[in-house]
C-alpha cells in the first residue's frame, strides 16, 4: 500500500489535509471526497496542484490515483460542476432553518435550567430572592401611586450618581415590555432612549430621544421647572 498526503480544497473555503491510497480508483477517492466537500462524486471535477500552479486534471475515472503525478502535500482543488446547487449550504448557517422556541412552551417544560432552579428554590427562584422580589415591586406600586400623568418630575437613576434628569411624566402603569409598574418620562432635553413606544407599542408621544421609561422609585415629582440652560451669568443674577 502506497499512501500520499494532499491538501483538499473547494471554491467554498474548504481546505483538509488527507492521506490517499494510490492503489483507489479516481472513482472511488471522488466518494471518499464527496462527506468532506459536500460535493456529490457525480459532479465534482478534480484539479491536481503544486502549490498556485496547475499540475493537470484528474478526469479519468478508471484510472488509479497512483496512476496520476501524486506527490505528498499536493494540492487537490474539487470542484462542483451543478449549477444549480445553492452554494456554502454546508458552511453557512444563516442557511439553517433554525428552531425557536416561544417563552410559553419553554415554560412548559420539566427539562430546563429554570425549571430545575425553580423546583430547587435556586438564584430568584429561593426564598430570599422571592421575598427582594415582592419587596422591590411593593416599594414601586406605593411610589406609582403618588406620580400622575402631567407631573414635573426629577429623575435620579442611581443613588450614586450626580446626573439628574427634569421632565413631565406622561405615562403610569404596566407595560408589553416588561412586569411591573412603569413611569413614562418626556424629558426637557434629549436624553431619553424612544418616542414614547417600546418595541412597537405606543404608550405616549414625544420627539425622538426625549421619552424614557422609569421605575417609579427613581422618580421624584414636585416644583421642578425645566432649567434654561443657555442663560448667561449675568442673567442668572437676577431672575
Amino acid at each position: 500500500m502506497s499512501i500520499v498526503t494532499v491538501i483538499v480544497t473547494t471554491s467554498e473555503s474548504i481546505s483538509a489535509e488527507r492521506r490517499l491510497d494510490k492503489g483507489w480508483t479516481i472513482l472511488e477517492l471522488k466518494y471518499k471526497l464527496e462527506p468532506i466537500t459536500g460535493i456529490p462524486a457525480d459532479t465534482q471535477k478534480l484539479s491536481l496542484y503544486q502549490g498556485e500552479s496547475l499540475v493537470g486534471p484528474i478526469d479519468d475515472e478508471s484510472r488509479l490515483v497512483g496512476s496520476y503525478p501524486i506527490e505528498d502535500f499536493m494540492r487537490l482543488h474539487v470542484l462542483d460542476t451543478n449549477p444549480h446547487r445553492i452554494k456554502n449550504q454546508y458552511t453557512d448557517v444563516s442557511l439553517v432553518e433554525k428552531y425557536e422556541m416561544t417563552t410559553d412552551d419553554y415554560n412548559k417544560r420539566s427539562d430546563t435550567v429554570r425549571a430545575f432552579k425553580e423546583r430547587n428554590k435556586l438564584g430568584r427562584f429561593s426564598a430570599e430572592a422571592q421575598e427582594q422580589m415582592a419587596q422591590f415591586a411593593n416599594e414601586n406600586e406605593r411610589a406609582a401611586a403618588s406620580i400622575k400623568v402631567g407631573d414635573r418630575c426629577e429623575v435620579q437613576l442611581s443613588e450614586d450618581s450626580e446626573v439628574r434628569r427634569r421632565g413631565t411624566v406622561r405615562f403610569v402603569g404596566t407595560t408589553e415590555f416588561q412586569p411591573g409598574a412603569w413611569v413614562g418620562i418626556q424629558y426637557d432635553e434629549p436624553m431619553g432612549k424612544n418616542d414614547g413606544s417600546v418595541q412597537g407599542t405606543r404608550y405616549f408621544t414625544c420627539p425622538p430621544k426625549y421619552g424614557a421609561f422609569v421605575r417609579p422609585t427613581k422618580v421624584n415629582v414636585g416644583d421642578f421647572p425645566e432649567e434654561d440652560l443657555l442663560l448667561t451669568d449675568d442673567e442668572l443674577e437676577e431672575m
